[in-house]
């Protein structure tokens, strides 16, 4: 089985928030591979990677990092792929905002698809719609997925009228 999704960290660190995309592409039945990569100490590495990622069958690329986080943007400059960023808190970030703003201000050409802050379920959810565009088994379970995420609000709603006060009118 050849990995579609590469999911890439600066360190093992991020794995904490990276395993949540792990899980989901798991759940999804998607093959993945998980690499720790540093752009700044392997950074000939990382152009490895990226430069042949596409003939290894990769077809999305979710990376994370934390600090000045470089890592995603250098994988998007040496591949075609989509890149999805994941800024994640680290011990060296400024409440992460270092890392969302490494991640999110790319140059034009070398765009990368930016998550929210230790957002990685979002960014295998973004990878998933990506390959369901050609694979209509994957869009069928894209959408059994989003349902599930509605009928979780509306079983809130029912939970949430056991919950009695005066002047609620609900």
């Amino acid at each position: 089985m050849k990995p579609l999704v590469s999911i890439i960290m600066g360190s093992t660190s991020d794995w904490p928030v990276m395993e949540q995309a792990a899980k989901l592409l798991n759940e999804f039945q998607i093959p993945f591979e998980v690499n720790a990569l540093s752009a700044h100490r392997t950074p000939q590495l990382v152009e490895e990677f990226a430069s042949n990622a596409y003939d290894k069958g990769i077809r999305v690329i979710i990376a994370g990092a934390g600090g000045a986080a470089h890592l995603p943007g250098v994988i998007a400059a040496f591949t075609p792929l989509p890149v999805i960023g994941v800024p994640c808190r680290s011990s060296i970030s400024i409440d992460g905002w270092d890392s969302i703003l490494s991640i999110l201000q790319m140059p034009p050409g070398i765009p990368v698809a930016t998550v929210g802050l230790d957002a990685a379920l979002n960014a295998a959810i973004l990878a998933v719609q990506i390959l369901s565009t050609g694979n209509v088994e994957l869009f069928e379970k894209s959408k059994k997925y989003k349902a599930g995420l509605a009928s979780k609000v509306v079983k809130a709603n029912i939970e949430l009228e056991q919950y009695k006060f005066e002047y609620k009118v609900n």
